[in-house]
């Protein structure tokens, strides 16, 4: 792996190398390999001089610095003389900082983190050609064992061989324009500026006597300021006016400086031949979180270890696409997440000033509410305290109402299709499987979508409410957790599967029509969910709708004689009300299609029907798939509006999921991938909202709760590897409170139990 770099392998093979580009990336490649093999012949060309440089300091994790320490401690050396090291994060918003300790941060000016660079080169022998073009890629590729094309974002090695590295790259809505202040900051600040243009934003650290400064807007609002039309010396000016309050009224200084719109960068290959990407030629992640220099170097380090481990050229680079590309993408899902929230900004302003703070340290997902409790307890007990935690009582279980149902904590059990139904029967599987989350703690524990007619089931296992019988098969469910799980809420989801029913259990084949028994499907449109595999369904006609929305209301009225706590109404996930929604699935020229506006009408005249016979004091929310995560379909800001009209027609909660309407979707995976859309809803729209989708742990629960992105958390798969989750998160919290009572049966069970002898109390083997 990188930073363990052996002297072995296909290092021997590779004699001659060339190197695009003499930024960090390329040349401390040049000195690794050069250091690891003497009799190499290494030529870096550099089109500028050696002292030009783009930018001003240069930030740098210890765990970088701990590669490059022990990969060549000369340079390691040589930079730990130069660095300015802090570990204090000041938030400037209204003329209020709040300061947050425990970084760690360590910075030197770019200029002199090339010059050490050169002078190791040099002094290893590496032949630097400034002022120099590279020969094209392919060229040099021809008369040399390797060729490193270190050539930046706008590697011109990357677009000749395109059809190759296959590169996609997004331009995104924010300006920004890096530029420098001639004295050093106190802390890595934020300032957040309100003007008459819009919200502009400061990010400043200090590096040697100097701080780089970058200011960033949304492109509107860069416009609607004029910045547009400016040139550098007039941006400049302009920019430290902005910011007045933290340059103490001193002027910046640009280094050729404009305005650039940031590009995330990937490829879905990084070597052609003997040809390999590193850096930014290869991938970007966003400056928010200090990342492009950072990410280049440990490219130089994993691709020299990977040359000296590996038995030929081609193993070699398989291997360092292998190594990088894993680390590469975490952190540019966390970039992306630093991004999306600097271009939301005016969407948080008006949070309270210790949230809005505490939001901002936790935008990327990597500082958590827990993290940062370690390494700033006062700052974050500051912010639980605004938050109106009691002494000692996590986020999560600080009691929440909706209606007249005050749930004890904000953990949901989501709604999970089980398949396990007769004729739409709940039975002893339901009972036990919905008994035992209520059982383990969660303040709601919802039914998985529960089908009003025999029509709208997605499976012939699916539970539904269009009888009596089911009705009461429920009743015994409900009543086993009121009285067994006191304080315990149990809501109902009610749906109808649309296009995508009358299909074989989930295990027996995902979305793939029954082989016999089929029934009819019907939907918005006759569209099928995959053309010549699933049915083609009816279009419904206006008759059917108003059959399908007294199905809806019949349903509710069971569920009320049923005794669920909550309802919720399934406009999710391809099914009917969803597929109503869906510019992708509605293809209707008649009231209920065409613009948004009448897409949402069934959907809406379904919720009024319903909240209309659900009990006054019982809350409703509303599931909506937030994205279809396919070009033309719903997306975020239609989810806003589509969120705005439920919550105006009575909505208690909107509960944020995304996609599964069209199967050519292409989601973005990864933690907790899909709050941000439940963020946007909850700080853009006066409505709770329950955000769901890759959590998983205790501590993302409370740090999406503390930043204000969410007022409930669902969570279905870690609920089904572990029914006790909450009552386990309390115990690894050390909460004992009433947010989370554990049954009393269960009583003895409530601390952690000993792992074995690595718990054993330990003998004192030494004398201070």
């Amino acid at each position: 792996m990188a930073g363990e770099v052996a002297v072995a392998g296909s290092g021997p093979s590779v004699r001659r190398i060339a190197v695009i580009g003499g930024g960090p990336g390329g040349l401390y490649a040049a000195a690794l390999l050069k250091r690891l093999d003497p009799a190499r012949t290494i030529t870096v060309y550099e089109r500028n001089a050696p002292d030009d440089t783009f930018g001003f300091g240069v930030v740098l994790s210890d765990e970088t610095l701990g590669g490059i320490e022990h990969a060549d401690p000369e340079v390691y050396r040589a930079l730990s003389r130069e660095f300015v090291r802090w570990d204090t994060i000041d938030i400037v918003h209204r003329s209020r900082t709040h300061t947050s300790g425990g970084h760690g941060f360590a910075a030197l000016g770019r200029r002199r983190l090339l010059e050490i660079l050169h002078e190791r080169c040099t002094a290893l022998g590496v032949d630097l050609r400034f002022r120099t073009e590279a020969p094209p890629a392919a060229e040099l590729a021809a008369g040399h064992d390797l060729v490193i094309a270190a050539d930046g974002v706008n590697s011109v090695t990357r677009r000749a061989h395109a059809d190759v590295f296959g590169p996609s790259l997004t331009e995104h809505r924010n300006r920004y324009i890096w530029l420098a202040a001639d004295f050093a900051l106190d802390a890595f600040r934020f300032e957040i500026a309100e003007t008459p243009y819009g919200v502009m934003q400061l990010h400043g650290y200090p590096y040697a006597d100097a701080s780089t400064v970058i200011v960033e807007m949304r492109e509107e609002v860069w416009r609607a300021a004029g910045l547009d039309s400016c040139d550098g010396a007039e941006s400049t000016a302009r920019c430290a006016k902005f910011f007045t309050e933290a340059l103490d009224g001193r002027p910046l200084r640009s280094n050729r400086s404009s305005w650039i719109a940031f590009r995330t960068v990937t490829n879905s290959r990084w070597s052609h031949g003997n040809t390999v990407l590193i850096g930014d030629a290869a991938h970007t992640a966003h400056f928010s979180i200090g990342s492009g220099t950072k990410l280049a170097v440990e490219d130089a380090l994993a691709l020299a270890a990977c040359i000296e481990e590996q038995p030929g050229l081609p193993a070699a680079l398989t291997a360092y696409e292998a190594e990088r590309r894993p680390v590469v993408a975490s952190t540019q899902r966390a970039a992306a997440a630093s991004l999306r929230w600097f271009e939301e900004l005016a969407t948080y302003v008006d949070q309270p000033p210790r949230r809005f703070a505490f939001n901002l340290l936790t935008r990327s997902r990597r500082v958590t509410h827990d993290n940062l409790r370690l390494r700033d307890a006062s700052f974050t007990a500051a912010v639980e305290e605004e938050f109106g935690c009691p002494p000692g009582t996590p986020p999560m279980f600080t009691p929440f109402r909706l209606r007249g149902l005050e749930l004890r904590n904000r953990v949901v059990v989501s709604p999970m299709d089980m398949y396990s139904a007769t004729d739409g029967l709940p039975g002893d599987f339901h009972l036990v499987h919905l008994g035992a989350r209520a059982l383990g703690g969660a303040g709601l524990t919802m039914t998985e979508m529960v089908c009003v007619s025999p029509e709208g089931r997605i499976t012939p296992g699916c539970t539904g409410l269009w009888t009596d019988e089911q009705a009461t098969a429920w009743r015994r469910i409900t009543d086993f957790v009121h009285t067994s799980a006191p304080g315990a809420a149990i809501g109902v989801q009610l749906g109808h599967s649309g296009r995508k029913g009358s299909t074989k259990l989930m295990w027996e084949g995902i979305d793939q029509p029954l082989e016999t028994g089929n029934w009819p499907v019907s939907a918005a449109s006759p569209l099928p969910y995959r053309p010549g595999v699933n049915q083609v369904p009816r279009e419904l006609d206006h008759a059917q709708l108003t059959t399908i929305r007294d199905q809806f209301v019949q349903a509710a009225h069971r569920a009320t004689t049923a005794g669920f706590d909550l309802l919720e109404l399934h406009c999710a996930h391809g099914y009917l009300l969803s597929g109503f929604l869906s510019p992708l699935t509605n293809h209707r020229t008649d009231g209920y299609g065409g613009q948004l506006e009448n897409r949402l009408r069934f959907p809406l005249e379904v919720f009024d029907a319903v909240r209309e016979v659900w009990p006054a004091e019982r809350p409703m929310t509303v599931r909506i798939s937030a994205t279809d995560w396919a070009e033309g379909g719903t997306d975020a800001a239609d989810a806003v509006e589509i969120a705005r009209a439920f919550a105006a027609h009575g909505a208690d909660a909107i509960d944020v999921s995304t996609g599964q309407v069209v199967p050519e979707e292409r989601p973005e995976y990864g933690r907790s991938y899909q709050t941000p859309y439940a963020d946007r809803i909850r700080n853009t729209v006066d409505v709770p909202v329950i955000a769901v989708g890759a959590i998983s742990s205790w501590d993302d629960v409370n740090s999406l709760l503390l930043a204000g992105r969410a007022d409930l958390c669902a969570l279905a798969r870690p609920h089904l590897y572990d029914p006790n989750w909450t009552l386990h998160a309390a115990a690894e919290q050390g909460y004992t409170g009433p947010g989370a009572p554990w049954p009393l049966p269960y009583g003895a069970g409530s601390r952690t139990p000993p792992t074995g002898r690595t718990d054993a109390p330990k003998p004192r083997l030494r004398l201070d």
